[in-house]
């Protein structure tokens, strides 16, 4: 049903038609735009489902071995061996644009190149399981920070996918139709008028002709 604010004129038609072009353009684009982002997003899901497996598995081996250190080795001397770690570690964020959404990029890195570094003790007073625990996190801190990356990612790509979906309904259920239904009200208007305006000239014909010859055309 057409609005009761429509004012049938063809000024109104021109102008009704145009936003009709652009929001059927902007209905298809967004479309577009919403279903790369949920390509790109089933991605993301799947990498982080298999970046958490990953991550998940490699901490409960480091937690392993760490419990095998504390076994083998006395509290104070375990504390004493991480009390002053000899590596830095530095992480920087930015951020990538991926269809209008700034997802973050992490990315770190080392006061030195040097592996060694991490460990911070001597091996003399030490078991070996504290130095695999050591590595152990050395190798899954990547995946971890990716695994942030990855996490942080799928929730504002989800929250976008939902608010481009919102805008495509909105376009498709209310706007257009509604523009489609205020552009058929106008022309039949238009065309009820143009019918009447000619039924008038009309009669008007037949008024002057029977006056000037009194006779009926």
């Amino acid at each position: 049903m057409a609005s009761t604010q429509v004012n049938p004129t063809r000024m109104e038609l021109t102008r009704l038609k145009k936003k009709l072009v652009t929001a059927v353009r902007g209905h298809k684009l967004l479309k577009d735009k919403r279903d790369e982002l949920m390509r790109q997003f089933l991605d993301k899901v799947r990498e982080n489902k298999a970046l958490r497996e990953e991550v998940e598995t490699a901490l409960v081996s480091a937690n392993q071995n760490f419990m095998l250190a504390r076994a083998g080795m006395p509290d104070e001397m375990l504390n004493t061996a991480l009390l002053a770690p000899k590596q830095e570690l530095t992480i920087s964020a930015g951020t990538q644009n991926v269809m209008s959404v700034e997802i973050p990029d992490f990315d770190f890195k080392t006061r030195t190149p040097d592996q060694n570094d991490m460990y911070s003790y001597g091996f003399a007073f030490t078991t070996g399981d504290l130095d695999d625990a050591i590595l152990s996190l050395s190798e899954v801190f990547p995946k971890m920070l990716k695994l942030a990356e990855v996490e942080k990612s799928c929730q504002l790509m989800a929250a976008e996918i939902e608010k481009t979906r919102r805008r495509v309904n909105a376009l498709e259920h209310v706007m257009i139709p509604e523009l489609q239904t205020n552009i058929k009200y106008i022309t039949m208007k238009l065309d009820e008028n143009e019918r009447s305006t000619q039924i008038r000239l009309m009669k008007v014909k037949d008024m002057m002709l029977k006056e000037a010859h009194h006779y009926e055309y």
